[in-house]
């Protein structure tokens, strides 16, 4: 059916001649379209189909005016290219989901002018809150900003400071320093640590680890390839490492997408991750484990990470007084091919 008005275009169906075509209230099409538990399953199944046989729109920005809540969320992220981003959004997803809440994605692509704008925007839209994966360069007045403005806020595998505001993230020093331990086990003494090229909290965990666990062998941190978290990235740092004079046994890398790059390299020189070089990544997307060599890397859960930092928002959005809160995942290490442990062992998980 299609109402037209005097114009002969067609006319915006209001509330309540759905309420009348379903034979309701037009507080309870109200509140079917708020999606209320309080409706029979028979008197919403009647109003839905009112709703789609007139063509009825809900006009979702009128009622974000008159509600005191939105039931959206803004999720910024700052590389949405990587898959690992795409597990993180998942498990943001799967909680905020089955409270009704929508997440409005937005990449900041590593750029503070656009995390600060796309902010703004979240803000503009009144969203409820905001899970923030801060940029390199992130203004260190950014939890106070927010605050000022009353927007809830999570900082999600990074943060700006390392005791303000709540966070979900993962045991980025520890996980490294562990992937450090078991290559110096394998025997590599010659270690070069590839990737990262930006300054935030991530970074100098994992840069952290390495260190700590070199040291603790009396071996060299300094052999640090310093250079965009990508696969083409890796492929290009494998020649330069190749052709030292004292060239290493083993690459650390910085992330998964960088390792892949490297076995890449490796490939190109006629080499193989695992046989002829020693190559580990860090987050353990789910290519890690497909790939050939499969790669040896260090689990970070990024789909828990998500879920915990919404369920962190959501008890903030509730509770805007509370506590800080802090949850710090553990990794975990994953040994496959890639590392050489493989050849004369069989696959196990630590």
């Amino acid at each position: 059916m299609t109402i037209l008005d005097e114009r002969g275009g067609p006319a915006r169906i209001t509330l309540t001649e759905v309420a009348n075509h379903a034979g309701v209230s037009r507080s309870t099409v109200s509140l079917v379209l708020r999606g209320s538990p309080l409706v029979a399953t028979e008197t919403r199944e009647r109003v839905q189909a009112a709703i789609e046989a007139l063509g009825y729109v809900y006009n979702r920005g009128a009622a974000t005016l008159r509600a005191t809540r939105t039931d959206t969320v803004g999720l910024l992220v700052c590389e949405i290219s990587n898959s690992f981003y795409g597990e993180l959004t998942a498990g943001v997803d799967d909680v905020l989901g089955e409270e009704g809440v929508v997440a409005f994605l937005a990449n900041t692509a590593e750029s503070p002018e656009r995390q600060d704008r796309f902010l703004q925007r979240m803000r503009e839209h009144n969203v409820d809150g905001v899970i923030v994966c801060p940029t390199a360069g992130t203004p260190p007045d950014l939890l106070e900003r927010l605050r000022r403005w009353q927007l809830p806020c999570v900082q999600a595998l990074r943060f700006v400071s390392a005791r303000d505001g709540d966070y979900a993230g993962v045991d980025y020093e520890f996980g490294m320093e562990m992937v450090t331990e078991h290559l110096i086990r394998l025997g590599h003494r010659r270690i070069a640590f590839v990737g990262g090229n930006l300054s935030h909290s991530a970074a100098t965990g994992r840069r952290a680890g390495f260190g700590t666990a070199m040291r603790r062998h009396g071996l060299s941190p300094d052999l640090i390839v310093r250079c965009p978290v990508t696969r083409r990235a890796g492929l290009d740092a494998v020649g330069p490492l190749l052709d030292l004079p004292d060239p290493p046994t083993a690459m650390l890398c910085y992330n998964d997408m960088v390792a892949f790059g490297a076995m890449l390299g490796l490939e190109a020189r006629g080499l193989k991750a695992g046989r002829d070089i020693a190559v580990t990544g860090f987050d353990d997307v789910t290519e890690a484990a497909m790939s050939r060599p499969a790669l040896t890397t260090v689990a970070t859960s990024a789909r828990q990470i998500g879920q915990e930092a919404a369920r962190l928002l959501l008890r903030r959005i509730a509770d805007p007084q509370g506590a800080p809160e802090r949850v710090i995942l553990p990794a975990r290490l994953v040994i496959r091919e890639s590392c050489g442990a493989m050849r004369s062992s069989p696959a196990r998980h630590q």
